[in-house]
């Protein structure tokens, strides 16, 4: 295969890249195509690593209105409405859901992505489940699974045996709630235990973070401080952050020192969090999300999720990152031209970043071809016109293909 006349991560000149045996084997210019080679000629279109979701919950994922609508709008009666539903998983049940958003997922050009699993239920049934799924869609999506307790570690009963037992079962990645604990005290000897745990297993370490507007919520401290003194550094995560948005500028200048020790990952999650977050404010009123461009000035990798997709925290959403991009910016206030044409890494390299998989991931000679092709020649106006994924193929193999639509206008 080879695609001729592509834009390549924003750049001007026209490249051609071809694709053997499901590795990009050669980039330059005006290539020659081979006997019986396929030629797709997309000229002037702008080439991408895929798409990556670095935080999403397949388990709860399409719920939304199940048993009741989260009317509310908080993180806590998001909680309350799952843990009625969590009662009515079965094997079927999550696995249909799952693969579902899955595939809406890959009709926009996603291909990596990592899923929090729900492990507060005895019977494990929606882990069993998603690493069903996980095997089932390799051919198309490299899926990731964290071991997610969303009732707590020491606040829900045999918290501790459920993490061991998931895993035990193979979890690509070991989670927290420490926000949601009953006290500080737990929190901290829960991010002690769950690292622990994710030495043992040799997995990585993703916690939901003091998602939560609280400016006393202080947990990432004992994070960042256990990604430096175990040597697990960039093997960890802290999602949302949403806390650090209200801590004061003294407290975080401090912080920052041990951030940038740490070397670990952050993500946020802006639909969710713009969505959830300020809702016991009045006025003024927080925006909810972590200083997202804080931590990238200063070097920290910070990749946006999509979190929910149509569940009790959030009622929309449809499996297209760009969506998250569109409202992280906006949040953020990233919107310089320049900023906004390189923010494509928000929900591709970094996300991939902090997976760890870029020994397989990116455009270069040697590596898997997968790659999307969008509807556009450079990521500008791609996210400002919401381009169309027209090709995305995954390690040689392509798995999606859209033609753009065709508006004609008959007025003058």
């Amino acid at each position: 295969m080879i695609i001729k006349q592509v834009h390549i991560e924003n750049e001007k000149e026209l490249q051609d890249v071809r694709v053997e045996n499901g590795i990009f084997t050669e980039i330059g210019l005006n290539l020659q195509a081979k006997s019986n080679e396929r030629v797709i000629d997309v000229t002037n279109k702008l080439m991408l690593p895929p798409f990556v979701d670095p935080h999403v919950h397949l388990d709860s994922t399409l719920t939304a209105g199940e048993p009741e609508w989260n009317e509310s709008g908080t993180l806590f009666d998001g909680i309350r409405i799952w843990s009625e539903r969590k009662k009515t998983l079965t094997r079927e049940d999550v696995k249909e859901r799952a693969v579902k958003a899955l595939k809406m997922q890959a009709a926009h050009g996603v291909q990596f992505v990592r899923s929090h699993v729900d492990v507060t239920d005895p019977e494990l049934v929606a882990l069993k489940a998603l690493i069903e799924v996980r095997e089932e869609v390799k051919p198309w999506m490299e899926l990731q699974l964290v071991a997610f307790p969303q009732e707590g570690i020491l606040s829900f009963p045999n918290g501790k045996e459920l993490m061991t037992k998931a895993a035990e079962l193979g979890v690509d990645a070991i989670g927290a709630i420490p926000h949601f604990e009953f006290n500080r005290e737990y929190a901290v000897e829960s991010l002690h235990f769950a690292f622990e745990l994710a030495q043992k297993y040799d997995l990585l370490f993703d916690a939901h973070t003091d998602e939560i507007d609280d400016p006393s919520s202080r947990s990432l401290e004992t994070v960042a401080t256990l990604a430096l003194e175990t040597g697990m550094k960039d093997k960890v995560t802290a999602s949302h952050t949403t806390a650090m948005g209200s801590y004061n500028d003294a407290y975080l200048y401090k912080l920052m020192r041990l951030l940038k020790m740490s070397d670990m990952n952050f993500i946020a999650n802006p639909l969710v969090n713009m969505f959830l977050g300020g809702r016991f404010d009045t006025y003024p009123k927080r925006r909810g999300l972590t200083r997202v461009k804080e931590l990238d000035e200063n070097g920290l990798n910070v990749a946006f999720g999509e979190d929910d997709i149509k569940d009790p925290w959030y009622p929309m959403g449809n499996g297209n990152m760009l969506d998250a991009l569109h409202m992280g910016l906006h949040a953020t206030q990233i919107m310089g031209y320049s900023q906004i044409m390189d923010a494509y890494r928000f929900v591709t390299t970094n996300g991939a970043k902090a997976m760890h998989v870029m020994d397989h991931y990116g455009i270069g000679v040697g590596k898997p071809a997968s790659f999307v092709i969008m509807d556009s020649d450079n990521f500008y106006d791609a996210l400002n016109t919401r381009a169309t994924v027209m090709l995305s193929v995954h390690n040689g193999d392509v798995i999606s293909e859209t033609k753009p639509a065709e508006t004609q206008l008959y007025i003058s």
